[in-house]
């Protein structure tokens, strides 16, 4: 974009403060600029003066308790192993964030969770996925969506160590989109004197990422027809999990949603529900004392389907809903910015907005989905913290009650 129309683009908008260090920066950093520029879609810092839409008629969801997959196992697990070795699934790796929380700035799937070896959050997913094809057989091409800011790191950490066993020609990276960050007053922030302040647009822009990377042709050439796709924090995942991938498919839905039943009424986590005959997930926050509290008929809380971040979506279904565009949430954060001296400022509350699209809005788009049991204890370590609840410890705790050896 040329200088004059640069100039033009952000008088439109209110936004010409951005060029307030133009004339100081150099060729690349002018190129880097009108590049970042130019990608913004401007329709997003409209969302700042706009409240989250209200939310619809919730009510329960049918899914499959872990009685009923019991009952249903061997079956299956036939199918989800035909498909398997038939090369229809892949697995896609959510992991562009850092491990800050854990006091380190690397990759979060760098961390160590070992304690008389090292043993790589990394590493333990990739074991985790490594046992569903040893038992299935066939391939399961590993995508692994990294961030600008780890996206070096995570490659050359996967190269260090031989990719954990796993086959090279079956693991690609792509980098997640960005979106910019603005103040209160939807103005644009920058992060340099060349640079806006930009942050991952939410983990519901892992498939046009996916596209964008030119990854949707590899995946269509592999014959693939279902995307697992799970977060890097929960180190007893289990992925590629054929008997979840055979629910799915006999269930006729277009996706499945693995779930731990909640422990009690106030437990922080998102919920499978309907929204307006639609599958949702409605936040802990946005239930009513009554809703979570309410009990069927056995005594068992009805929104009781706490996510952890394991779904399976129909290639098909994704291909039709990808112009779609998936609502956006706007996330007020503590973001570093440069101030009108030109120093960077790591602000001590929150100062602006982050705009992103959530997993969960994928699932309605979809249209309908499986709500599939797991046992917590078995499925269910997360990673957030690096002591007290979903910490580094309960996680090693629960390895070793899973066998693994630290």
């Amino acid at each position: 974009m040329k200088d004059r129309q640069l100039k033009d683009v952000l008088a439109a908008r209110g936004q010409q403060h951005v060029l307030r260090w133009w004339d100081e920066l150099d060729d690349a950093g002018k190129e880097k600029l009108s590049e970042q520029i130019s990608r913004v879609d401007w329709s997003l810092l409209e969302l700042v003066s706009h409240p989250e839409r209200a939310r619809g008629n919730i009510a329960p969801i049918d899914g499959l308790d872990m009685e009923e997959i019991a009952a249903r196992r061997e079956e299956f697990f036939a199918i989800g192993k035909e498909a398997m070795r038939a090369g229809k699934v892949a697995a896609v790796l959510l992991a562009g964030g850092q491990g800050t929380r854990l006091g380190s700035d690397a990759p979060k799937g760098t961390y160590n969770v070992g304690v008389t070896r090292p043993l790589f959050i990394f590493e333990q997913l990739i074991r985790n996925l490594t046992d569903a094809v040893s038992e299935c057989g066939g391939s399961v091409p590993l995508y692994v969506m990294t961030s600008e800011a780890n996206d070096e790191a995570t490659r050359a950490f996967f190269a260090e160590h031989d990719y954990f066993g796993y086959p090279e020609k079956d693991v690609a990276f792509f980098r997640q989109e960005m979106a910019p960050a603005v103040g209160f007053d939807g103005k644009l922030l920058l992060s340099a004197k060349d640079s806006l302040a930009l942050s991952p647009n939410g983990n519901g822009g892992w498939y046009s990422s996916f596209l964008r990377a030119g990854l949707g042709a590899d995946a269509e050439r592999r014959g693939v027809e279902w995307f697992n796709v799970f977060a890097v924090d929960n180190v007893l995942q289990r992925i590629a999990d054929p008997v979840f991938v055979g629910a799915t498919i006999a269930s006729g839905r277009a996706s499945g949603a693995k779930y731990v039943r909640k422990a009690y009424p106030e437990e922080r986590v998102g919920v499978l529900c309907l929204e307006d005959g639609l599958p949702s997930v409605i936040e802990y926050y946005e239930l009513s004392e009554e809703m979570a509290n309410l009990r069927d008929g056995a005594g068992r809380l009805v929104y009781a389907d706490g996510v952890i971040l394991n779904y399976l979506f129909c290639a098909k279904t994704l291909r039709e809903i990808v112009d779609a565009r998936l609502p956006v949430h706007v996330a007020r954060k503590k973001v570093p910015y440069l101030n009108e001296e030109g120093v960077l400022v790591t602000p001590e509350r929150e100062n602006g907005c982050k705009f992103e699209t959530l997993i969960l809005d994928m699932v309605r788009c979809a249209g309908s989905c499986l709500p599939f049991e797991v046992e917590r204890s078995r499925e269910f370590a997360p990673i957030k913290n690096r002591t007290g609840t979903d910490s580094v410890d309960t996680a090693r705790e629960l390895l070793e009650k899973n066998g693994v050896t630290l």
